[in-house]
């Protein structure tokens, strides 16, 4: 089977061909650990998680890195405000991020390189690069000369006059170019440093990458991706140091990147205030829950999240729980998804094509009469869902599920409310009705009026 992905770097879509079938490589930038993750975070470790599932399934040995970059100066920001060690800061904000992947199901990559963990190996890619005439030293410094690389911005499709304001860089005087970029800074306590031969300090972003992808993958792979805010400069200055360093025609030869995520429509911000956190969503909502929203758009486009999507796709995952609940279906362990589910994620990870063909094979199910036909389908279902991190719980675990801000919530006296709230409108007491709803918001409770009966959750903060 054929695997298409868009490919950045050509912008088109184009047949995977892997350098070597029988080890594909892909790295993908991982987490600066100086905050939680928030749900922007979350998207690109669902989504190339998921990329390196459809791999595997085609290749016979995948080798997927996605590195920890523990030193950089919103650490040391973080850690001066707080009033603790870098190390601190670095370590509790690495294991966050590992129990909140978790809980959306993405699996641990393969190789997980720290940056601090390769220091050695940036400094000799800064050497090689000095000695091939790319860099320069200068004021405790050392800069890539931009100039010196005749390719640089073949991905972000820029020229070098709009690369000045994109840098996003200080023009300091000793640089030669103003769009040149740090490789290695000087330190002085209490910032992290170490001995090198330009004096005590510590590396830039962008080489911390380009040396881990080389130590643990090859000088020259297959995928490399990321979110779309790392294509200038950050992955543009990846391309031009390896390719200098090391002399290939290519770094990656595919480059994946995820869209944004929104929220309600607008930018997520600090600024806002409305920066959501995997942790904070997980208390309320069951991890598959913001798996399954994380999906519902196609990887490269921007993916809106609010409560109606997270309301939503909790209510399709109930109706999809609810069709497996009472059968015991028999799925060993493992078990391949169909060959047309896979061939929606080989299209460039369709994955929008592919949850609607896991809620049509729950509607077949349902309505089918045929008890052997009911169950094959059921097989076929499970199979295709739990190969994209979904119902992969028992059926009555999803319903007995309670969000863990329950905790600080009296269901009696909840339940005695949305009583007196239904005697209220029984009598047609519409005041009354509205003051007890009021009092339940107040609360922090959201109630839903169906044909069933009254739902209520906590609030989402």
């Amino acid at each position: 089977m054929n695997i298409e992905l868009y490919n950045t770097l050509t912008r088109q879509k184009e047949v995977f061909q892997p350098i070597n079938p029988e080890r594909v490589t892909m790295y993908a930038c991982g987490p600066t650990v100086y905050n939680y993750a928030h749900i922007g975070n979350a998207r690109p470790a669902v989504i190339f998680d998921l990329l390196r599932q459809v791999l595997c399934a085609v290749y016979p040995n995948v080798v997927y890195a996605r590195n920890i970059t523990d030193v950089d100066d919103r650490i040391n920001t973080r850690a001066a405000d707080t009033k603790v060690a870098i190390s601190v800061i670095s370590e509790c904000y690495t294991q966050a991020y590992r129990e909140d992947m978790e809980a959306i199901g993405v699996q641990p990559p393969d190789v997980e390189p720290f940056a601090t963990e390769h220091i050695g190996q940036i400094i000799g890619l800064i050497e090689r690069l000095i000695e091939r005439g790319h860099a320069y030293e200068a004021e405790g410094h050392v800069l890539f000369d931009v100039s010196s690389y005749e390719d640089y911005g073949q991905l972000s499709h820029r020229d070098r006059r709009e690369m000045i304001a994109g840098a996003r860089v200080e023009i300091a005087p000793y640089k030669r170019n103003a769009e040149d970029f740090v490789l290695w800074k000087p330190s002085e306590d209490p910032l992290p440093g170490w001995e090198s031969p330009w004096g005590l300090g510590r590396p830039g972003w962008h080489i911390e990458c380009s040396a881990m992808c080389a130590e643990h993958l090859g000088e020259e792979i297959d995928i490399h991706a990321g979110g779309q805010d790392l294509v200038f400069p950050h992955h543009e200055n990846e391309i031009a140091q390896s390719r200098c360093a090391f002399g290939h025609e290519h770094f990656a030869r595919y480059w994946v990147h995820n869209g944004f995520v929104q929220v309600e429509s607008r930018k997520m911000s600090k600024s806002v205030g409305n920066v959501l956190l995997v942790r904070e969503l997980s208390k309320y909502y069951p991890g598959e829950v913001l798996r399954y929203v994380l999906l519902q758009a196609h990887y490269r486009q921007p993916l809106d999240w609010s409560e109606k999507a997270l309301d939503q796709a909790r209510r399709t995952l109930d109706r999809l729980y609810a069709n497996l609940r009472g059968h015991n279906v028999d799925l060993a362990e493992g078990t391949a998804p169909s060959d047309d589910f896979l061939a929606l994620l080989a299209d460039d990870l369709n994955t929008p094509k592919a949850l609607a063909e896991i809620n049509r094979l729950g509607r077949e199910a349902t309505n089918c009469e045929d008890a052997d036909q009911a169950e094959a389908l059921r097989q076929k279902l499970l199979a295709n869902a739990r190969f994209i991190g979904l119902l992969k719980q028992d059926p009555e675990a999803w319903f007995t599920w309670r969000p863990a801000a329950m905790a600080e919530v009296d269901p009696i006296k909840v339940e005695s409310l949305i009583n007196a709230r239904q005697e209220a409108r029984k009598n047609k007491d519409w005041a009354e009705a509205d003051r007890v709803r009021d009092q339940l918001t107040d609360m922090g409770i959201v109630l839903e009026d169906g044909a069933g009966g009254t739902r209520w959750r906590v609030m989402e903060p």
